[in-house]
């Protein structure tokens, strides 16, 4: 085991991948001599050289259709998108192309390509570094989707995807890639360094897809989420000192429906919170989920916690983020519906 936060588990991940199969190759912008713009992938094209770590030019369709062609022939080729929102010129080859291989033809190809992407706030990116288009993918079939909370996950979570022989988009917020923050009055109160670092194994394994995991057990209400906003949902239940049940989505696609409500018919509240915006969010697949199985047991209308219906600004960012006091506010509604 070894203390590390999610840049450190992504990189091992990937080392360890590259390690125990030569048909693991990573490309993307920046990915080889500079080590990635967020030096995810630091010192790999040191130690497997530039035939497996290859720098592309600034072309994310070509990143994409190179990488469909390299897992057609064999390879498993790991693609970053420096940005979550440069993925848009991307995204016809992972929608017609990539994500309809094994489809159209009948099971005779397949393409095991795992596409990870830099997602959220957090570092005033404004409008064209800070989005978070998850739904755009979790609603494509024939795609895994995912967004890990932690080191571990997001290692475990890597790792399963470039052994997979289908698909899987690897969202990661940048919000918690470098671990606790420096106490900037200006950021959500969250304790950033109990949950952003943590115990991570230094050799192989996994995490599995469709599988939600409890981080709180609580009787009280459920909160439902991924990524950045599990931390702050579990800042916002304890400001408040509600045994609230957490439970971390992890895996959007395919989806771990029976632990979410199974948690929801127990307590029967539930708040629902994500970074990306709230209108046709992926919190609103969550809703109706959550609706179609736990009706006869809600004891108030379920709360989606969100970003506003904008881009994500510059300027005004932390008012743009779901932070703690707008997640309490929804807990508040849920415990006391009028």
């Amino acid at each position: 085991m070894a203390k590390m936060n999610m840049i450190q588990a992504l990189n091992s991940a990937m080392d360890i991948a590259m390690g125990r199969d030569p048909a693991v190759v990573v490309l993307g912008q920046d990915v080889g001599f500079f080590g990635g713009v967020f030096r995810c992938t630091d010192g790999l094209q040191r130690k497997y050289g530039e035939h497996r770590v290859l720098d592309t030019p600034i072309a994310e369709g070509g990143i994409i259709a190179a990488a469909i062609g390299m897992g057609v022939n064999g390879l498993r080729p790991v693609a970053e998108v420096q940005f979550a929102d440069y993925v848009y010129p991307a995204y016809d080859q992972i929608v017609s192309e990539l994500a309809r291989l094994r489809y159209r033809s009948a099971g005779d190809f397949h393409a095991p390509v795992t596409v990870r992407m830099p997602c959220g706030g957090g570092i005033r990116g404004g409008q064209t570094h800070s989005q978070s288009p998850e739904v755009l993918f979790a609603h494509v079939c024939g795609l895994k989707v995912a967004m890990p909370s932690n080191p571990y996950d997001a290692k475990g979570l890597l790792i399963g995807a470039i052994e997979d022989d289908d698909p899987v988009i690897l969202f990661e917020p940048k919000r918690l890639y470098n671990g606790p923050f420096d106490g900037d009055p200006n950021k959500p109160a969250v304790p950033w360094s109990t949950h952003a670092k943590g115990e991570v194994p230094t050799d192989h394994y996994t995490v599995p897809f469709g599988r939600a995991e409890i981080v709180r057990a609580g009787t009280q209400v459920t909160i439902i989420a991924y990524g950045t906003m599990v931390h702050v949902a579990a800042a916002a239940a304890q400001a408040l000192q509600l045994d609230a049940e957490i439970i971390d989505v992890r895996s959007l696609v395919p989806l771990d429906v029976d632990t979410l409500c199974a948690s929801v018919c127990k307590t029967g509240r539930c708040v629902i919170a994500h970074e990306a915006t709230r209108f046709a969010g992926f919190g609103a697949e969550l809703a109706a989920t959550v609706m179609e199985h736990c009706f006869w047991n809600l004891e108030a209308p379920i709360q989606r916690v969100a970003g506003w219906n904008t881009p994500y600004p510059h300027a005004f960012e932390w008012e743009y983020f779901p932070g703690q006091a707008r997640v309490a506010l929804a807990l508040q509604a849920v415990m006391e519906p009028k």
